[in-house]
């Protein structure tokens, strides 16, 4: 009887407070993630460590850290969530989501493989059509675990290349882009083009992003495996937008899409040595993708958010490529 009572007092919405609080670790972000104000956060905050018997959250350093029983309702919580958006998804879907008044807050984690100016024309095009809303952009490394952040709602999307992306996420094609080399204006790929054969590239000294997990390759690297092929990497770093300036100032290969490679040569046309030049090995297309899960597949804003990366992405594309 005493149990029915305590599941009598819980709703929904309380559930869902409990995993934003302890997944953002503040009160106040938490306020912005649900677009709710902090009194009332915090006053959801007080019921729920009266109706668990648990503070949660406490003071560490300069900031609040889940106690060892928030940590362990995270992922029920999180599934409870995905049931409910199971339940009423339909309903869901049917609702309208006006961004010109919307103070929802949006969060993308996203390499910066695919086009230098792709988050600075996302970014304008969010604030001009829901200038209340907020966007945090996080970066794809190697400590981030994206499928479970997706999974337990902590990011809304997820932008990237991948050879085989997960099967249990959505995608949404954004891009196909050719594969390239960047070099130095005086690199003898450049100065001596006959010479620039598949020996030469795999001897030659390359610079790739860091993987976004340990031990693993990233998608040339794998394209190359296929091809029962290696090549010498003498620099890994995961700021992909500094390597055109590593390439600069030295002999190394940078092996990307042929967008990243012009895009940056004509924002730097008069400041950099460098050159775009044709790739010995063959190469399949670079595809980047969007992704998400079913716990955000039939809300009104997440789906308002793809439709916006869908159309950056075509228009930055040139319209040549197809979405799905």
């Amino acid at each position: 009887m005493a149990q029915r009572a305590v599941f009598d007092n819980i709703e929904l919405y309380l559930v869902r407070v409990l995993h934003t609080v302890i997944t953002e670790r503040s009160v106040s972000r938490a306020a912005m993630r649900l677009a709710s104000t902090q009194p009332a956060v915090s006053a959801q905050l007080k019921r729920l460590r009266a109706l668990i018997g648990d503070p949660l959250l406490v003071r560490s350093g300069g900031g609040l850290a889940p106690t060892p029983v928030a940590l362990e309702l995270l992922e029920p919580a999180a599934e409870l969530l995905r049931h409910a958006q199971q339940v009423f998804g339909a309903r869901a879907a049917a609702l309208v989501f006006d961004p010109a008044s919307s103070t929802t807050s949006f969060r993308i984690a996203a390499s910066d493989y695919l086009d230098p100016l792709f988050l600075p024309e996302l970014v304008a095009r969010l604030r001009e059509e829901a200038p209340a809303t907020t966007l945090e952009i996080l970066p794809l490394t190697r400590e981030f675990d994206y499928r479970r952040s997706l999974a337990r709602g902590e990011v809304d999307l997820v932008i990237g290349n991948w050879l085989a992306p997960p099967e249990e996420l959505h995608l949404g094609r954004l891009l196909a882009d050719e594969v390239v080399c960047l070099v130095a204006a005086d690199h003898p790929a450049v100065t001596n083009p006959r010479s620039w054969t598949a020996e030469r590239y795999l001897a030659a000294q390359h610079i790739a992003p860091t993987p976004m997990s340990a031990g693993a390759q990233g998608v040339i690297d794998e394209q190359l495996a296929a091809q029962g092929l290696s090549r010498e990497i003498a620099v890994r770093t995961p700021h992909f937008g500094l390597a055109p300036l590593m390439v600069a100032r030295s002999r190394l290969v940078l092996t990307t899409g042929r967008l990243f490679c012009s895009r940056y040569l004509h924002n730097h046309v008069d400041t950099l040595p460098l050159r775009v030049v044709r790739c010995p090995v063959a190469f399949p297309q670079l595809v980047y993708y969007q992704l998400w899960h079913d716990l955000s597949h039939h809300t009104a804003s997440a789906r308002w958010l793809r439709e916006r990366v869908r159309d950056v992405a075509r228009e930055l594309g040139g319209g040549r490529n197809k979405t799905s």
